[in-house]
């Protein structure tokens, strides 16, 4: 018997909760909260508030500060930073795909990559230094597995030179460049510093500056300029 009582009582507290619940959500729907907003400071299910709530209709002056308040600054932020997170999501499906359909690099593949490097980033006036020029790490990574497995560069050969601006650490710039491209530090030229007092105490985009990979080599360069002639005319004539 007690155990029975016990239940009910339990019973009748969970109702009289669930009462005061719903009082609670009325009553702040009355002052013209949206569903989401009591649902969330309640914790309350969006569908029971939904459904406690549906009687009530909102002045019109309500409607139109809920329609306000859709449009506020914070809500627009975040519906941009969903929308923006959904398309990057979108653009890294089609990325990842992408990368899939390239397979393994032959030797002849990389000797055409990094000739079409060179020919576009590369030194092509004069006839005794090879010289590669860009900011980008990873171009530079493959510059240099073209130049010493295709184009088979001594390591002592190999030549390094920043530019950079005035403001920026130039030692760390070295040490950067040196691990990138595997050149030791001693085999960089002093670092060419360009002064920028437009740039000074802003964010640089380019922190470790530019590098210029050169090889000083007549031969090398000539049969660079043969390669990026013989790649061009088969493809023309194709």
């Amino acid at each position: 018997m007690y155990y029975l009582n016990l239940s009910a009582i339990l019973i009748y507290d969970k109702v009289i909760m669930k009462h005061i619940e719903k009082q609670k959500v009325i009553a702040l729907r009355k002052k013209g909260q949206s569903i989401k907003e009591i649902a969330r400071n309640l914790r309350v299910a969006k569908s029971s508030v939904s459904d406690w709530v549906r009687d009530i209709v909102l002045t019109k002056k309500q409607r139109e500060m809920l329609a306000l308040r859709g449009h506020s600054a914070v809500v627009v932020e975040k519906r941009r930073t969903t929308r923006l997170s959904n398309e990057l999501a979108k653009r890294q499906v089609v990325i990842s795909k992408a990368e899939k359909e390239i397979g393994f690099i032959s030797n002849n593949e990389l000797k055409i990559i990094g000739t079409m490097l060179y020919w576009a980033e590369g030194r092509k006036r004069g006839q005794r230094t090879v010289s590669f020029s860009n900011s980008d790490p990873s171009m530079a990574r493959v510059i240099m597995r073209y130049f010493r497995e295709i184009c088979l560069v001594p390591e002592s050969k190999f030549r390094g030179h920043i530019h950079i601006h005035s403001h920026l650490n130039v030692s760390d710039a070295v040490k950067y460049w040196s691990n990138v491209t595997g050149i030791p530090q001693k085999q960089f030229y002093k670092t060419y510093c360009v002064p920028s007092i437009s740039s000074k105490g802003k964010m640089d985009s380019l922190p470790n500056g530019t590098l210029d990979i050169s090889v000083c080599d007549t031969k090398l360069f000539l049969v660079i300029m043969g390669w990026i002639k013989g790649i061009t005319e088969r493809i023309i004539k194709n």
